[in-house]
């Protein structure tokens, strides 16, 4: 689907990735690093927002030594508050409302079933993964509606859907993405304002090494990144052709798109083997 999508993105009148006035969350590393080098390189300007500020200049650097221009600034999406002052500074600094929203900042948890977390988890979670979100599209959603024009791309994850076991904070916050980007969608439809969300499986960061995740569950990620992970480079650029092109879902992958048409078929069946299954994998 890709490889057309890349030769259709040729096609598009006036795509809303060229050029654009960008904003991405979690841009210090992996996939938002990804998504921020490929703005730039399509020739926009970039600002990246990040929770370590080391990481976010990193970033503006690879941008700048390839002829680019991007603004490091240094933001906690859980905030609501500072998610605000992001979205002034970006006003600011572009002169008017970015063109282009990427809602990327995430972590990683897993490795304990519900009941075994704790509610510390969750609110880490779903205050990073989902209210991140939540607050990126509340205060750049009026923007790009008012402007007529723009794009607004959310990162969930094939784990919103695949509901695998011991990932409860993780799926819920994931879902909880995937949610929210179809009501917007739906909201913009005739707005001018694409939205996407992307939902991959194994992208090859460092969100398994970086977040709460269980040595058990770690080794098992490692493992499987080794065997399907893609790179985030790829995956940027995909799912940016695919904001040009009107998509809603991107799932870039084939063992995430075997999961989704499993579960949408045959929940039951898929939610039951899925338990099964994961009881016989080794946890260590």
């Amino acid at each position: 689907m890709f490889g057309i999508d890349r030769l259709l993105h040729h096609l598009v009148r006036d795509p809303i990735t060229e050029g654009a006035k960008a904003v991405v969350t979690g841009a210090g590393s992996g996939i938002g690093r990804s998504f921020a080098l490929e703005i730039a390189r399509r020739g926009g300007e970039v600002v990246c927002a990040d929770i370590d500020e080391t990481r976010a200049k990193e970033t503006v650097a690879l941008i700048e030594a390839r002829g680019g221009t991007a603004h490091a600034v240094t933001v906690d999406v859980a905030d609501r508050v500072a998610v605000e002052s992001l979205a002034a500074f970006t006003r600011t600094v572009f002169d008017g409302p970015p063109s282009l929203v990427v809602n990327n900042a995430g972590v990683g948890i897993g490795g304990r079933p519900v009941g075994d977390v704790g509610l510390d988890d969750w609110n880490w979670a779903l205050g990073i993964n989902l209210w991140g979100v939540v607050h990126g599209c509340e205060l750049f959603a009026p923007m790009l509606r008012e402007a007529g024009r723009g794009g607004i791309i959310n990162v969930a994850s094939a784990a919103g859907f695949a509901a695998a076991p011991s990932m409860g904070p993780y799926n819920v916050s994931k879902a909880g993405v995937m949610s929210l980007s179809e009501t917007l969608a739906a909201e913009l439809a005739g707005s001018g304002v694409n939205v996407s969300v992307l939902c991959p499986t194994f992208v090859k960061t460092n969100v398994a090494r970086d977040g709460r995740i269980t040595e058990g569950s770690k080794n098992l990620a490692g493992t499987l990144m080794k065997l399907t992970g893609i790179s985030p480079d790829g995956v940027a650029a995909q799912t940016l052709d695919a904001l040009d092109l009107g998509r809603l879902y991107v799932v870039p992958q084939l063992d995430a798109n075997v999961i989704w048409h499993l579960k949408r078929h045959f929940p039951t069946p898929y939610v039951r083997g899925l338990g099964l299954l994961t009881r016989i994998l080794p946890s260590s």
